[in-house]
C-alpha cells in the first residue's frame, strides 16, 4: 500500500478556523514505534498564548453556536462522517505508524469513528427535555438542557480516533465549542481527524486544536477561567490533578482512567472461547487498552487445561510492524512505553511469580529497530504482587487460581480500579451472581473484557473514573445543565 503520508510534514495548531504556527516556533519529531528510523511528521510544542488564543476563539464562537438547530450542527456531522470515511486508510496509517497499533485495528478504530459522528448527529433531533406536572393548574412547567460552553478535551494516545470523536461530537451537538489537546504521541492522528470536521463546514472557533505537553496546554487548559468544562481520559495521577484543579474554580470534569481488568473462567466454560477472548481481550493493541484483559482468574479444575490451552493459541501470534500483512500484534507505543512494561515483567519476576510465556524484548531482524516485546504471562500470581495491583498498559497476562466462584468474584474485586470485568460460564446462577456482585462500571458475559459499543454508556467505579458516563446517551449528561422552565401566564 503507498503511504499518504508527507514526509517531514509540520502539523499546526487549529484556531479560529485557521492551521496557524505556535508562537513557540518549536516543533517535536513524532517517531514511527516500530521503526525509529522513521519520522512520521512534526507537531508543535505550543504555548499559554497560543492556547489564550483557542480558548478566545472557542469563547466567541459559543453563542452563535449554540443558537443554531440541532438538526443543522447534526448536519455538519454527518458531513464530517462522509468525510472521515473517505480518508479512513489515510488516517488510519497514520494511526499505525505514529503508534503502533496493526493497521486493521487502526482502519477497525477509524470505521467506528465515523459511526460515532453518525450516532451523534442524530442527537441532533432526540428529546432534550421533559414536562413535568406543576402544583399550579396554570402553569407549564419543564426541563430542557443547555450547553457548559467552551469544552476542553485531553485525550489519549492508545485510540487517537475513537476517544477525541467520542468526546467532541457529543459536544458539539449539544452547542458546545471545544479546546482539544492530542496526546503528542498520536497528534498527526487528531489533526487529519480536526481537518475532516473543518472540510464539512464548521463555523470558525467551533472546533480548535492545540499541540503541546500536558504540563504547559493540558494543565492551562484545565486552569483556564474560560474553560466551562474537562473531559479527560489517561491516567489516575493526572485524572485527579485534573479533578482537583477543577474542582477549585468550579468548572465541571469528566474522567475516564485506568484499569485492572479481571476475567473470570468458570469450571463450566467454553474454554477455547475463554482462550481466544482472554488473547484478544489482553494482548490486542499490545495490551494499550484501558479494558484490557489483566488478570485471569481460573477455577481450579480446568486450571491447567486452560493453560495449555492458551499457550498454544500464543505461539501463534505475530509480533512486528502494524502496517505489513499478517502482523498480529504491534510494538509497544513509544519508549516510556515499552521500558515500563519491562520493568512490571521483572517486578513480577523479583516478587515470585512464575514466567511461562515470553518476558523479553524482541530482538534480531526486523525487531532491532522497534519497541517490540513477546505476549507474556505469568503463573502463581497472588493477589498481593504488584502484576496483580497495578496497570501495566502492555501485553501482560497474570494467572490466578481459585477453587470456588465465590473466591473467583471476591479475588476480582480486590483492586482499586473497577472499569471492566468479564466471565465464561454456562450457568445463569454464575453469570447472576456476577452481574450482582462485580464491582465495575462494564461486565461482560462470555466476551473479552474490552468490548464497548458506541450507543452504551461507559465509564468504571472505584478509581476508574469521575463516576460519570461517556458515550451513548448518557453523554448529555456531562455536556449540558438541566434547565427548569416554570410558566404562567
Amino acid at each position: 500500500m503507498s503511504s499518504n503520508l508527507k514526509e517531514n510534514q509540520t502539523y499546526l495548531n487549529y484556531i479560529n478556523g485557521e492551521w496557524i504556527a505556535s508562537s513557540t516556533g518549536e516543533v517535536e519529531a513524532r517517531i514511527n514505534p516500530a521503526n525509529t528510523k522513521e519520522t512520521v511528521g512534526y507537531i508543535q510544542a505550543s504555548s499559554l498564548q497560543d492556547l489564550d488564543q483557542a480558548v478566545a476563539s472557542a469563547k466567541q464562537a459559543t453563542k452563535a453556536w449554540r443558537k443554531l438547530a440541532g438538526s443543522a450542527r447534526g448536519d455538519m456531522l454527518f458531513k464530517a462522517a462522509a468525510i472521515l470515511e473517505s480518508r479512513v486508510d489515510e488516517i488510519a496509517e497514520t494511526m499505525t505508524k505514529e503508534m503502533g497499533k496493526t493497521f486493521p485495528e487502526a482502519k477497525g478504530e477509524t470505521n467506528r469513528g465515523v459511526a460515532i459522528l453518525r450516532y451523534y448527529a442524530g442527537e441532533g433531533m432526540r428529546t432534550v427535555g421533559d414536562v413535568i406536572p406543576s402544583t399550579d393548574s396554570e402553569a407549564l412547567m419543564l426541563t430542557t438542557r443547555v450547553p457548559l460552553g467552551v469544552v476542553g478535551v485531553i485525550t489519549p494516545w492508545n485510540f487517537p480516533v475513537a476517544i477525541p470523536l467520542w468526546k467532541m461530537a457529543p459536544a458539539l451537538i449539544y452547542g458546545n465549542t471545544v479546546v482539544i489537546k492530542p496526546a503528542a504521541e498520536t497528534a498527526i492522528t487528531c489533526a487529519k481527524v480536526i481537518e475532516c470536521l473543518a472540510a464539512a463546514g464548521l463555523p470558525a472557533g467551533v472546533i480548535n486544536m492545540v499541540t503541546g505537553s500536558g504540563a504547559t496546554i493540558g494543565q492551562g487548559l484545565v486552569e483556564h477561567p474560560d474553560v466551562n468544562g474537562i473531559t479527560f481520559t489517561g491516567s489516575n495521577g493526572v485524572g485527579k490533578s485534573i479533578g482537583r484543579a477543577a474542582l477549585a474554580r468550579g468548572a465541571k470534569y469528566q474522567l475516564e482512567m485506568g484499569g485492572k481488568n479481571p476475567v473470570i473462567v468458570a469450571v463450566d466454560a467454553d474454554l477455547d472461547l475463554a482462550v481466544e477472548a482472554t488473547v484478544s481481550g489482553g494482548l490486542r493493541s499490545t495490551g494499550q487498552k484501558c479494558t484490557a484483559t489483566s488478570r485471569v482468574i481460573v477455577q481450579s479444575e480446568v486450571f491447567e487445561i486452560f493453560k495449555d490451552k492458551l499457550l498454544n493459541r500464543l505461539q501463534q501470534i505475530t509480533v512486528g510492524d502494524g502496517m505489513k500483512d499478517g502482523i498480529w500484534m504491534g510494538p509497544c507505543a513509544n519508549e516510556n512505553q515499552l521500558n515500563k512494561v519491562l520493568s512490571y515483567i521483572k517486578i513480577a519476576g523479583e516478587e515470585g511469580a512464575a514466567l511461562i510465556y515470553g518476558g523479553s524484548r524482541l530482538q534480531g531482524d526486523g525487531y532491532e529497530s522497534g519497541y517490540f516485546v513477546e505476549p507474556t504471562v505469568f503463573s502463581e500470581v497472588t493477589n498481593t504482587m504488584t502484576i496483580a495491583k497495578e496497570e501495566i498498559f502492555g501485553p501482560v497476562l497474570a494467572l490466578m487460581k481459585v477453587d470456588t466462584m465465590e473466591e473467583a468474584l471476591a479475588l476480582a474485586n480486590d483492586a482499586e480500579f473497577g472499569l471492566s470485568a468479564s466471565i465464561f460460564t454456562t450457568k445463569i446462577n454464575h453469570m447472576l451472581s456476577f452481574i450482582n456482585e462485580m464491582e465495575a462500571g462494564l461486565v461482560r458475559i462470555n466476551a473479552e473484557s474490552a468490548g464497548v459499543e458506541l450507543q452504551a454508556p461507559f465509564g468504571g467505579m472505584k478509581q476508574s473514573s469521575s463516576h460519570s458516563r461517556e458515550q451513548g446517551r448518557a453523554a448529555i449528561e456531562f455536556f449540558t445543565s438541566i434547565k427548569t422552565v416554570f410558566i404562567k401566564s
